[in-house]
């Protein structure tokens, strides 16, 4: 008997001590990473945003930043922005749950919320119309936005997106215990923070694989941030529903009307590019692929004029887009980042998701 009190207390006293760093080096995140915008309450909960207001004389339409899983504003803020200065009013936000923003009842996991979240947030700002450009995650919003949203929506620009159902609907393992009642609290409560870290360098070489890493991107993009227990909680709330409501939105994609321009790399490593990126050009009346050879999963850092080629092609300017991306693919033709440490992901065409 007395062994298993002992073998009690020890395990107690390991989670106390798991809590006490996870709150230290979450104070530590926080510490290092301040909010750099400003805050609305939209629908019950602080929004954080950045936003650029218009030039004097734009050459661009105004435009919406959506991020991915895992990342908060900056991630596309630090690599476009300085592209789009002075070219076009821009708005930066932190998806609800995510980065500094809050989380309420009327703007959660669901796309369609954080869609409308994006949508009061515009109306806020006095945004009336935007180019609406959404990574990974920020995909399924972005086309919820253009569905929902039409009159707000002059055009869409997806960069390697999460948008239709896949084979097995399978997430990480993490995410689906992290949304498990009370054991799903526990673990990102205990666990997340140290093994987050450690496994922070090698989970970001695969996010950009086989392209390289720029240079102390996980610093400058703040993406620790995620490995605070909310910010965990929301973003495994996040990507373990998204099968569930692919499966009842793709089917509506057809009813977007707005300009659409997909571009994905054909070896990203995280998400089905000839699921997502290929069924969106199928589905989106009159929508563009810009297949990218040799790109990973961050078109936004790897390939920024691309990107910025599409928002003015969206625009309506006369942009040759296969141009640029030859030029792209010359760039890293020989990137070969990550090679041993990530699996390349394929699918069946048999396996192809339905329409």
């Amino acid at each position: 008997m007395n062994l298993i009190y002992a073998v009690l207390a020890f395990l107690m006293a390991l989670v106390f001590s798991l809590v006490g760093v996870t709150r230290v080096g979450s104070w530590l995140i926080e510490r290092r990473n301040p909010p750099i915008g400003e805050f609305a309450e939209i629908n019950g909960a602080p929004i954080h945003y950045v936003h650029v207001p218009a030039p004097a004389n734009p050459d661009l339409p105004p435009i919406v930043f959506i991020h991915g899983a895992s990342a908060n504003l900056r991630d596309q803020m630090l690599p476009l922005r300085p592209l789009l200065e002075g070219r076009a009013e821009m708005l930066f936000f932190d998806r609800p749950g995510h980065g500094w923003s809050g989380r309420g009842p009327g703007n959660n996991e669901d796309p369609s919320t954080q869609a409308n979240t994006i949508a009061a947030l515009m109306d806020r700002l006095g945004m009336k119309k935007a180019v609406i450009v959404g990574h990974s995650f920020g995909g399924v919003v972005t086309s919820a936005f253009g569905r929902e949203h039409p009159d707000k929506t002059l055009g869409l620009v997806f960069l390697a997106p999460a948008t239709h159902p896949w084979p097995g609907g399978a997430t990480s393992w993490y995410y689906n215990l992290t949304t498990m009642p009370v054991v799903g609290w526990l673990f990102s409560e205990t666990l997340t923070y140290p093994a987050g870290t450690l496994q922070m360098a090698e989970a970001t070489t695969c996010v950009f694989a086989p392209n390289k890493v720029p240079d102390n991107y996980a610093g400058e993009v703040s993406i620790p941030l995620v490995l605070r227990p909310n910010a965990f909680r929301a973003n495994a709330t996040d990507v373990a529903g998204l099968y569930r409501y692919a499966v009842d939105a793709s089917p509506h994609y057809r009813e977007i009307k707005a300009p659409t321009i997909v571009i994905s790399g054909d070896r990203d490593k995280v998400v089905y590019a000839t699921i997502h990126s290929v069924g969106l050009v199928r589905d989106i009346p009159r929508a563009e692929l810009v297949w990218v050879h040799n790109l990973g999963h961050k078109p936004d850092w790897i390939a920024s004029d691309l990107v910025v080629g599409a928002i003015g092609k969206i625009a309506g300017k006369d942009i040759d887009l296969q141009a640029m991306t030859k030029a792209v693919e010359a760039r890293i033709a020989n990137d070969a980042f990550g090679a041993g440490k990530c699996v390349d992901i394929k699918v069946p065409d048999a396996e192809l998701a339905p329409t």
